[in-house]
């Protein structure tokens, strides 16, 4: 291995001497041990040897290892994140974590004063921010394999892209002659707010690993045809529109069947009149009865 080298790397992290696990590659062994995150994505990663990228004891290491041969090694806290400062450790009052809208939580990373530390202690009406690193002062052991090697422009260059933002499999990429690289994007980094600074890394590594002269970015933007979506309203369309009528109809004939009944009820009240007609008629046919006066005059001519 040389230094600027890309490999792929998978390792687990513990503190020496106890089953304390504070990182991994591999997810299964954070499951295991409680140390899962959801945020992770979990799988070999990919770094730059001899540039202060990873701690001096790995990195050296790691410069005079093999391709796929496993090591474990313990590497000291002057070679790891050195020496724990008690001066980097100040307490605050809960009044001023309230002001400063920190919501008190052991193992919590906070920025205070363009500070950058972590919570290790709450007490009464106080807290502990402890400014070293959580692993300073500790003696830490490592079990790493070097799983691979990108060889060749291409795979170089999705190595730097994998190590600077991820998602290296959608970019599209296509090389000019040995020093130029053209780069698609994918739909994520036009919306993605990290991607302006992942972009900026990208392009540095670009330059000095990979050693390109020219890197292009490019967005492309397609437009949806119209006449597809044109075609499945028209098909949408008739049928929602024919359902509907024959409703609306039966609808209406229901309401305009009403209008018979309605009629049956006044040919009812109608068919009353005739009733009183023959009543009248009754009244009427009695006049005959009351006129017996002609047969009266007969008998009073016979005698």
């Amino acid at each position: 291995m040389e230094k600027g080298d890309i490999v792929q790397l998978e390792y687990e992290g513990w503190i020496a001497g106890s089953d304390d696990l504070f990182d991994t590659t591999k997810e299964d062994v954070a499951r295991e041990y409680d140390a899962y995150d959801e945020e992770r994505n979990y799988g070999p990663m990919y770094t730059v040897i001899g540039t202060g990228r990873l701690i001096k004891g790995l990195d050296d290491h790691i410069l005079e290892a093999e391709v796929d041969k496993d090591y474990e090694i313990e590497i000291p806290p002057e070679d790891a994140y050195g020496e724990r400062d008690p001066k980097n450790v100040e307490t605050h009052s809960m009044r001023e974590m309230a002001r400063l809208k920190v919501e008190p939580e052991y193992g919590r990373v906070v920025t205070i004063r363009n500070k950058t530390g972590w919570i290790s202690g709450i007490f009464a009406g106080r807290v502990r921010i402890d400014y070293n690193h959580k692993l300073a002062g500790k003696t830490l052991r490592y079990k790493y394999k070097v799983v691979g090697r990108p060889e060749g422009p291409e795979e170089i260059a999705r190595a730097i892209i994998a190590m600077n933002y991820g998602r290296e499999e959608e970019f599209e990429l296509e090389m000019e002659g040995d020093d130029g690289i053209i780069i698609t994007l994918p739909d994520v980094c036009k919306y993605d707010p990290n991607w302006t600074l992942a972009k900026l890394r990208l392009v540095n590594d670009m330059r000095e690993i990979a050693e390109m002269t020219t890197v292009t970015m490019r967005e492309v933007y397609v437009k949806m045809e119209a006449p597809e979506e044109t075609e499945e309203g028209a098909e949408e369309a008739p049928a929602d529109e024919e359902s509907e009528v024959p409703e609306e109809t039966e609808e209406g004939a229901e309401e305009e069947s009403e209008v018979p009944e309605e009629t049956e009820e006044g040919a009812d009240e109608e068919s009353e009149v005739p009733e009183e007609t023959k009543v009248e008629a009754e009244e009427e046919s009695e006049v005959p009865e009351e006129s017996e006066v002609p047969e009266e005059s007969e008998e009073e001519k016979a005698e």
